[in-house]
């Protein structure tokens, strides 16, 4: 899924193979700035992103992906300034790969891990345990491997201890949208996701909450990219995503807000 820069990675590599310098250079006046997000924040950070330009003047490009490929993408020399990743392993990943500045790491939001049922098992699915059930022949969720959203789902099954009994159900996905789509579709019978994805989801219903004290220590972390083509814009971006104003927007979106809001 990417906005406004279908053929953002290609392009980049491009661009940088020529010699064009970044993507999307507009005037010194109007910054273009590419920010590459997870995309179970990407539908708030366009809203939040629509307000900036507004206020700025600044275009903001999203170039939305798993956290796990963004973070390759940077690792291997792809142009942005500003990644906002849904976990702290990935950007740890390219911190350590000396691809953002790490004075500029913050923490921005938390959220909430909920399973979904299919229509057709809709009462059939209410507590963690009737994921053991023979009911329930397919879990989808992101890759436990990679994918932040799985990461979390699979720390939360083994904290229940059920991980070793359901693994072998488990349809593992290249993003949190993907395992949604998969219940949607019909072609897994539950899935563990965001609670703030539910909202865009048809012919699924929720069949439990995981609370928040019970449930993973769910981090979006943002940072500079080292390099980055337009580095004072990229941190004025992250400045106001820290906002009141801008923490709104996500709290309205189901998020939750980490750290005191700057003015």
């Amino acid at each position: 899924m990417i906005t406004r820069m279908a053929l953002f990675f290609v392009m980049t590599f491009a661009a940088s193979a020529c010699g064009l310098g970044d993507i999307g250079s507009g005037s010194s006046d109007a910054p273009r700035i590419v920010v590459s997000v997870a995309v179970s924040l990407s539908d708030a950070l366009r809203r939040a992103s629509d307000e900036f330009e507004r206020t700025t003047g600044v275009t903001v490009d999203l170039n939305v992906g798993g956290s796990d490929t963004l973070a390759t993408q940077l690792l291997a020399g792809a142009t942005g300034d500003l990644f906002v990743s849904a976990d702290t392993r990935q950007m740890d990943r390219v911190e350590a790969g000396g691809r953002i500045i790490t004075s500029t790491r913050v923490d921005l939001f938390s959220n909430q891990l909920v399973v979904v049922s299919s229509v057709d098992l809709a009462g059939y699915v209410s507590g963690i345990r009737d994921l053991e059930s023979l009911r329930v022949r397919r879990i989808a969720m992101g890759d436990p491997e990679s994918v932040p959203a799985g990461v979390y789902a699979q720390e939360f099954l083994k904290s229940v201890g059920i991980w070793d009994t359901v693994r072998s159900k488990v349809v593992p996905t290249r993003s949190v949208r993907a395992a949604l789509a998969a219940v949607e579709a019909g072609n897994a019978d539950v899935g563990v996701v965001y609670q703030t994805d539910v909202a865009l989801a048809e012919n699924v219903s929720i069949a439990f909450v995981v609370p928040v004290e019970q449930g993973p220590r769910i981090r979006y972390v943002a940072a500079v990219a080292a390099g980055a083509p337009h580095e004072s814009t990229a941190k004025q971006l992250l400045n106001f995503l820290r906002a009141t104003r801008a923490r709104r927007i996500f709290e309205d979106a189901g998020f939750i807000a980490l750290g005191g809001a700057t003015p």
